[in-house]
């Protein structure tokens, strides 16, 4: 469990997570990478209001649901070519911030198919609601 939690502004907090999710983007600042799409590997914690997304019915409406993170992710992706990873962590981090109930995020992108001796390279933000 992340230490994430010890935090008092995530005191009343669910995490959700994304584990190791693979997906293709066109991202990259070099004439190579900008060719076509290279693998990225995404971790992305969404930490929530307690009170608001503790299920009374046993519902997927009483809570913030997996397929909205999935959703901001596909979507950045979809509006074309990134050049870096700084930024895609970026703009993903702060659109999960503007749903009701989310008070932090912690997004990371990691490039697996970069170095042969290297297993990642990637980049990661932690943002706070209250954060400007």
């Amino acid at each position: 469990m992340s230490t994430l939690l010890i935090d008092p502004r995530l005191a009343q907090s669910r995490r959700l997570f994304l584990r190791d999710w693979a997906v293709d983007a066109n991202i990259g600042v070099y004439s190579a990478e900008r060719q076509g799409t290279q693998q990225l590997v995404l971790n992305l914690d969404v930490y929530v209001a307690l009170a608001s997304t503790t299920p009374q019915k046993d519902d997927l409406a009483e809570v913030f649901d997996y397929d909205t993170v999935r959703g901001i992710v596909q979507e950045r992706i979809a509006r074309g070519h990134i050049n870096l990873q700084e930024t895609l962590v970026d703009d993903v981090a702060a659109e999960l911030l503007r749903r009701p109930g989310v008070l932090a995020v912690r997004v990371s992108s990691e490039k697996t198919e970069i170095y042969d001796t290297v297993a990642g390279i990637g980049v990661e933000v932690l943002r706070f609601r209250d954060q400007p």
